[in-house]
């Protein structure tokens, strides 16, 4: 005599099972939406002061109305700027994230040509590649080729990349940017620096947001970590992957691929 079947493979319950896994799916997108948008109200609401202590601690900082008197007043409204400027790049960057995780589709591909892009990252952090003293080397400058890409998501891409090498070198170290065209109409673009590495195992937790190598409570560099995700998540809407490669004690490069331009 066979036996029943089981109430698992019945169609009230298969329908049932569909039902609360799209209705925990719609509740799900909802929370995510949710969360996204208190992230862009918080962000919005923190530039506007942000801006105006950035730019009155600008003022007095240079003096435009006249001396101070105590040069530690001068100090402190640097320091204050300072400040100001990483608050608002972390703001930045919190919006950047919560757009990317959107699903955003505003993104505009077109042929980007690599050696300008490059030369404009370069320029843009300059002052801190002066402060490293790092050397930074693009073999084939001139030559390099194009990428399809939106051209504020490449340059996004490259700065976040460079700046985190420049981060990691020791001082006088080198950060070499190399690119090269790989079959199938992909373009390998390579940021490799030679500071302390991370050990293999720890390469996945660098994509997550919020991650750095080390121990958060040893860590010698700033920053909140978001650097690598926004990279990673520019690559994918742009139809291109990020990959890392590092070992501990030899620095670590960072491997977009997009394609061909």
């Amino acid at each position: 005599m066979p036996e029943p079947a089981s109430q698992y493979a019945s169609p009230d319950y298969d329908a049932s099972t569909a039902r609360r896994a799209a209705a925990h799916e719609r509740r799900r997108a909802a929370l995510d939406d949710r969360k996204r948008s208190f992230l862009r109200m918080v962000s919005h609401e923190l530039r506007t002061p942000l801006n105006a202590v950035i730019g009155f601690s600008e003022i007095l900082s240079r003096e435009l109305y006249g001396p101070l008197g105590s040069p530690q007043y001068r100090e402190y409204a640097e320091i204050v700027h300072d400040s100001g400027l990483k608050l608002l790049k972390l703001v930045n960057q919190i919006v950047e994230i919560a757009r990317l995780e959107g699903h955003v589709t505003d993104l505009d591909l077109a042929p980007e040509g690599l050696d300008e892009a490059i030369d404009d990252t370069i320029e843009q952090l300059k002052s801190e590649i002066a402060q490293r003293q790092v050397i930074v080397t693009v073999p084939g400058r001139g030559v390099l080729p194009a990428v399809l890409a939106d051209s504020r998501g490449l340059r996004t891409m490259l700065g976040n990349l460079l700046q985190n090498a420049i981060t990691h070198s020791p001082v006088g170290g080198e950060v070499c940017i190399f690119a090269q065209t790989l079959p199938g109409g992909l373009v390998e673009i390579s940021i490799a620096d030679q500071g302390p590495g991370v050990e293999p195992d720890d390469l996945p937790r660098l994509l997550r947001p919020f991650e750095q190598g080390g121990c958060t409570l040893t860590r010698a560099c700033e920053g909140a970590g978001l650097g690598l995700p926004i990279v990673d998540l520019l690559a994918r809407a742009m139809n291109g992957a990020l990959r890392l490669n590092s070992r501990r004690g030899s620095g670590l490069t960072a491997q977009v691929t997009l394609p061909e331009g």
